[in-house]
């Protein structure tokens, strides 16, 4: 019912007329201000609602729910007044566009703002194999959260946004957990678009250097196959150079923390839980523009403007390549025997960057008396700096046929539904031999992180058993569209796994205990019925003292091998089928 709508909306749309006369004025409040100021969330809704109002390629819609209240709105361009994604992928490249995630970061706000109307009104041909997608403001709740001194280290606007939403969560944080309205209108929007390549706009926290612009790009590595090939040795040097062919320097993001870029960095590694490592798992090109909180508001937005056209034209020029490597990846995965869930920097490999930055220097504190990193301008330099953008696998699991799930886990399998993963469901009760994890070591954030406590180094031995599953069990095939999302979420020890966002903690407490003074007599039983295991027992005594003295954990001790012991506890409820 909703994509029927949705697809009624925007037929609508395309039969506007397009000699539509307008009294509104297409002047952003960023360039009323002279680059000073940045739009409300009202008048950037107001501002793309007027610009599809007038012209037939632009339509605007509401999609999904966020925790403000507020309904999340995607704006299309296409100069061919045709709204339907499912027709547009058959010959075109989408872009999606996400801005405000970070509200304080509005950067891209004002430049999307701009660069659909210039567009519109000719002033940029938009090329003929791509269509422009944008979430206006994703974070409406830190938008509307407005205020001028949250960003202690930016240079402007004059007012801006709150990082976090309405219910105080980091968005960029949340697209795997989903604990958020707005990551779960992303998901639906994401979805429906399926896009090609994927922006998000932001400003950098860190070092200082001579750049307005810096990329964080997804690892090409992790992206994989030819599709990752592609990324690193055509997108990325062909966009850097349209940049540069518009006077703009751009370097990738620099990963230091109160440290000087000159010593080196790696490349961030952006894992499932930040928006371009979610798309990532859908094979989708992702890139971050980190512009440099120190430069002027209006060089910023300038800079994200011609960013977003360069890539434009980039994806015009390699348009079907795109489309082609894109739908061979899937194939190219299912190959596989083995999926890597973590990786590491690989050291035997890097890149040399002409890096353009100020020179460090630690000066004694006036306000603690320590020493501080200050650096200075009237020292700019260009050096070789070693950046290290290679990585390697770290840890690699067998590729399973399918996982299995029992239907109470409705939460998780929500999320599933969410991200459009393809199962098939019991029709009777059913005996599967299958391969089961059991839990067997993990360690847990002690601080609150995002609304959760994390988990984190989980370990776990496997087995394979014979498993009774319900009908109305969930079986849930991997050589399918979402098969990336489900080994990252799926595998216990994957970093942003459910398991260690907490989605199955219920395991990790016993429910059955047993009475001391009860269990003595069965206890009894066990070492006399059985040799092996009494022969067991009293070795474990010789050997290990505080064993030997601790009368209670040899209850425990025998509980754990008897037939009454809790076989929920620490037992994983998500299967494997090989």
């Amino acid at each position: 019912m909703k994509k029927l709508t949705f697809l009624l909306f925007v037929l609508i749309l395309a039969c506007k007329d397009t000699n539509t006369k307008s009294d509104f004025d297409f002047e952003t409040v960023f360039e009323k201000s002279q680059g000073t100021q940045t739009a409300t969330y009202q008048e950037t809704i107001s501002y793309f609602t007027e610009l599809a109002n007038l012209y037939s390629e632009i339509a605007i819609h509401e999609i999904g729910e966020t925790d403000s209240g507020k309904p999340l709105h995607i704006v299309t361009l296409n100069p061919d007044a045709e709204f339907d994604f499912e027709s547009i992928r058959k010959n075109k490249r989408i872009i999606l566009i996400n801005n405000g995630i970070h509200p304080g970061e509005s950067d891209g706000i004002d430049a999307t703002m701009m660069l659909y109307r210039d567009i519109a009104k000719g002033k940029i041909d938009l090329p003929d194999n791509v269509v422009l997608v944008n979430i206006p403001v994703y974070n409406i709740g830190g938008s509307l959260n407005r205020n001028s001194g949250t960003r202690a280290n930016q240079n402007g606007p004059e007012e801006y946004g709150f990082r976090g939403n309405a219910r105080n969560y980091d968005l960029n944080r949340d697209f795997i957990k989903c604990d958020t309205k707005n990551a779960r209108a992303f998901a639906e929007v994401y979805h429906l678009v399926k896009p090609d390549v994927f922006i998000e706009n932001h400003v950098s926290n860190g070092a200082d250097y001579q750049y307005t612009l810096t990329h964080l790009i997804t690892q090409h590595n992790k992206l994989g196959g030819e599709l990752g090939a592609f990324l690193h040795e055509t997108i990325q040097p062909e966009f850097e150079q349209k940049l540069k062919e518009k006077n703009w320097d751009i370097t990738p993001y620099v990963n230091v923390w109160n440290n000087t870029p000159e010593h080196g960095f790696s490349q961030f590694f952006d894992n499932a839980r930040y928006s371009s490592g979610y798309t990532t798992l859908f094979n989708t090109i992702g890139f971050m523009v980190e512009t440099h909180m120190l430069k002027p508001y209006k060089q910023r937005v300038e800079g994200t403007y011609d960013f977003m056209l360069s890539m434009i034209e980039v994806v015009e020029d390699h348009s079907d390549a795109i489309d082609k490597l894109r739908k061979n990846m899937p194939s190219q995965l299912h190959k596989n025997k083995t999926y890597t869930l973590e990786w590491e920097v690989d050291t035997t490999k890097h890149s040399i960057l002409k890096f353009k930055g100020f020179e460090g220097e630690y000066i004694t504190s006036e306000v603690t008396g320590a020493k501080r990193l200050k650096y200075n301008h009237d020292k700019p330099y260009t050096k070789d700096v070693v950046y290290q953008n290679y990585f390697k696998p770290k840890t690699q699991v067998e590729i399973p046929s399918a996982y299995i799930i029992p239907q109470g886990w409705h939460h998780v399998l929500d999320l599933l539904k969410l991200n459009q993963v393809e199962f098939k469901m019991l029709d009777k009760d059913s005996t599967i031999t299958v391969e089961s994890y059991r839990i067997t070591d993990y360690k847990t954030r002690t601080r609150a992180y995002e609304g959760h406590y994390p988990h984190y180094n989980t370990s776990f031995t496997k087995s394979i058993k014979e498993v009774t599953f319900s009908k109305g069990d969930y079986i849930i095939p991997t050589k399918q569209y979402a098969f990336r999302y489900l080994m990252e979420t799926l595998e216990p020890h994957a970093p942003d796994s459910y398991f260690n966002w907490n989605f199955f903690d219920t395991i990790l407490q016993k429910k059955e205990h047993f009475s001391p003074y009860v269990f003595e007599d069965t206890a009894k039983q066990m070492l006399d019925s059985n040799p092996e295991l009494k022969a067991e027992f009293e070795a474990k005594k010789a050997e290990d003292e505080t064993f030997k003295t601790n009368w209670y954990a040899q209850l425990v001790w025998l509980y754990e091998r008897s037939e009454h012991y809790d076989t929920a506890y620490l037992q994983y409820p998500v299967y494997r089928t090989l």
